[in-house]
């Protein structure tokens, strides 16, 4: 369990690292993309190793749909604006779900496919 925690802790070193570097440098990117791109990066470049991250992203994804619930309750505070608008943010919603279903189906299948060639190269070497 105390890896898990070292592991979130780095997770959430970067995400403070991406907000400072938004806050710095006025960009109009949240910082906690920034600080996924920076895990990108260091996990593309070697510098960060899978591993040493695996078990605590793994623990953050399992609970994932309670980090949603603040989000949820925050849009009781705006109601008037669903009441004229809803059913085309349900629209909004549904659709651009699917989207972003059908892509994260589209890569996941790409990354398999590439893992599973660099696999057989592997072995066949």
């Amino acid at each position: 369990m105390g890896i898990t925690v070292i592991q979130i802790g780095v997770l959430y070193m970067l995400y403070i690292f991406g907000s400072i570097i938004q806050q710095l440098l006025h960009i109009p990117i949240p910082g906690s993309m920034i600080g996924m791109l920076l895990l990108f990066l260091l996990l593309m470049t070697g510098m960060v190793k899978e591993e040493w991250i695996s078990r605590g992203a793994n623990m953050l994804l399992s609970h994932l749909t309670l980090l949603f619930i603040p989000a949820t309750v925050g849009i009781i505070d705006y109601v008037e604006l669903f009441l004229g608008k809803g059913i085309w943010s349900i629209f909004v919603v549904i659709v651009s779900t699917m989207i972003v279903m059908l892509f994260a189906g589209f890569i996941g299948q790409w990354a398999q496919t590439r893992e599973q060639k660099r696999m057989h190269e592997v072995k066949g070497a």
